[in-house]
């Protein structure tokens, strides 16, 4: 049998706000963010592809859309942060805390949707680092993210963002009348210290020249074993 923990249960997150340097998260407003997040995850610019793997979306229509917002606004679990860039005030993605399980320090990243406004940008980047140490400031011993086996980006993204890949849960769900093979990554507390490094070495000012990184965060992860 494995050592004892002396573990004491965690609280459950709540969704404050979360300043960072290029954008902030704050809890989900459909009367602050919809207008938003309705232009850019659905007009013309919006990339649809991102909806192929998530369990609901795209949605035909705006009031639709609302009453799918409304409820997502208000449910502890997931619980949904909005990316607000801080110097155009738009929001622009949404993501949140979902699986949480203060008894056992687990929790995870999901329902990301991230509009092209954040695409070659640091603002994912940083809404996954400051959900990441507020999550393992609260004393919680894992975060997790999974996603179905065949998107290819998202499971990029999880090891790009130093997620472990801990292997595949086969027929683990049906979503949108298709079977899902699950990748489950995780960050443990152990891992945190070094890649919190690594997040604060790529996100600062100097490791961008004309809005492009220097160094990958792949790399400097190399630098905090």
């Amino acid at each position: 049998m494995s050592t004892a923990l002396h573990w004491n249960p965690v609280k459950a997150p709540v969704a404050t706000t979360i300043e960072g340097r290029y954008m902030r998260l704050e809890k989900l407003d459909p009367g602050r963010h919809g207008d938003d997040l309705w232009d850019l995850l659905h007009g013309p610019a919006a990339d649809k592809k991102q909806w192929d793997y998530l369990p609901y979306g795209p949605f035909r229509d705006r009031e639709m859309f609302d009453i799918w917002l409304d409820g997502y606004a208000v449910s502890p679990d997931p619980l949904g942060y909005c990316v607000v860039d801080r110097k155009t005030e738009q929001a622009q993605g949404i993501l949140s805390l979902m699986s949480i399980v203060p008894a056992h320090g687990r929790i995870e990243i999901g329902h990301v949707a991230f509009s092209s406004a954040m695409q070659r940008t640091p603002k994912g980047t940083e809404a996954i680092y400051l959900l990441a140490q507020y999550i393992f400031g609260l004393g919680y011993r894992r975060v997790e993210w999974k996603c179905d086996n065949a998107n290819e980006r998202s499971r990029r993204a999880a090891t790009r963002f130093g997620f472990t890949p801990e292997g595949v849960f086969r027929q683990h769900m049906v979503v949108k009348g298709h079977n899902r093979d699950t990748a489950w990554f995780s960050i443990r507390d152990q891992d945190w210290p070094a890649l919190e490094k690594s997040y604060e070495a790529w996100l600062a000012p100097s490791n961008f020249k004309q809005g492009e990184q220097i160094q990958t965060l792949e790399k400097l992860r190399g630098l905090y074993p």
